[in-house]
């Protein structure tokens, strides 16, 4: 096979330009590009997501034998930013277990970036202008829409995600034959996004959903309110999520008391616990106030190329790999 005849050429070529695209971007906007370690002696807690680990056969000196392939880059670019780094971004590889399929594969590039002084609100326009300029080098574009979670849930499900009954939030679920045994009440909003609105999003529209349940915080801060909410945002191209951004926490007791609620539902769900990150607890206090937001690279391709499985913009997936 020659470089004329292998099929993804094109691919290759347009994850080169989206990639210079990505840079330029950034250095326009005097964002340092940064590189930090892809294997850690922690791993990512969230219950939702597994790792990879492997064993350093080194000498002992060198810290924890088991080691983590990262599932993003976050941890330590907080690191970075706690040391006074100020704007930054990493453009690289994660590494996530048991996803692989037409739309996932185990290896896949992130991009991730911090802006020092802003809010989720003001870091979403920012993203927004990311993926525009990237539409605009296959010559499209798209309309925005911008929502808040719960108006989103209002407006197309008449479904108020603060206040309704479970009852509620299972009903329009109730064809897809689910399994309602251990789901709880953020569960079922899940559901509902990824198979009720989710796939009716529009193609050529970019949707960016912010303002999301304290429940569903992750590593965000809480507003206080009525009801309380998670000061972050989701930005979808068409049917597919492609950021996710925070107004990142920097309470060093809280997000441990996070990673140990974690922790406690992997148990609950006969999953191996993890080591939390020390490191970054340690630090976390320091924080400046900052957005950050992590973008699935491949998403995008997929997007730009027009089509549906993830294969069509590696060199070679994990099947072939």
């Amino acid at each position: 096979m020659t470089v004329e005849t292998f099929p993804r050429m094109p691919a290759l070529q347009l994850r080169a330009r989206v990639y210079a695209l990505i840079r330029s971007f950034f250095a326009e906007r005097k964002v340092l590009e940064v590189e930090t370690p892809i294997l850690s002696a922690a791993g990512n807690t969230e219950p939702n997501i597994e790792s990879f680990s492997t064993q350093f056969s080194g000498h002992v000196d060198a810290g924890a034998r088991e080691r983590w392939l990262r599932t993003s880059p976050e941890f330590p670019l907080k690191r970075l930013l706690a040391t006074g780094v100020g704007d930054c971004y990493e453009l690289g590889r994660v590494f996530r277990n048991g996803e692989a399929g037409g739309r996932h594969n185990p290896e896949f590039s992130m991009l991730e970036w911090y802006r020092v002084g802003w809010d989720h609100r003001r870091l979403m326009h920012e993203a927004i202008e990311l993926v525009e300029a990237a539409l605009a080098l296959q010559g499209t574009r798209a309309e925005v829409l911008i929502v808040g979670y719960r108006q989103l849930f209002i407006d197309e499900l008449g479904l108020d995600p603060a206040h309704a009954p479970v009852d509620d939030l299972c009903a329009p679920l109730a064809e897809q034959g689910i399994d309602p045994a251990g789901l709880t009440r953020d569960d079922w909003l899940d559901l509902l996004l990824t198979h009720k609105l989710q796939p009716l999003f529009p193609r050529n529209r970019i949707t960016v959903i912010h303002d999301y349940p304290a429940s569903q915080c992750a590593l965000a801060r809480l507003r206080a309110g009525d009801p309380p909410l998670a000061e972050r945002f989701e930005l979808y191209l068409g049917r597919y999520e492609l950021a996710n951004g925070y107004h990142e926490l920097n309470d060093a007791s809280e997000q441990r008391a996070r990673f140990a609620r974690d922790n406690a539902r992997r148990r609950d769900r006969g999953q191996r616990e993890l080591p939390m990150d020390e490191r970054l607890l340690a630090v976390l206090d320091a924080l400046p106030d900052c957005a950050g937001v992590a973008l699935g690279v491949e998403r995008l391709l997929m997007c730009l190329a027009g089509t549906d499985a993830i294969a069509d913009v590696l060199a070679f997936p994990f099947s072939e790999a």
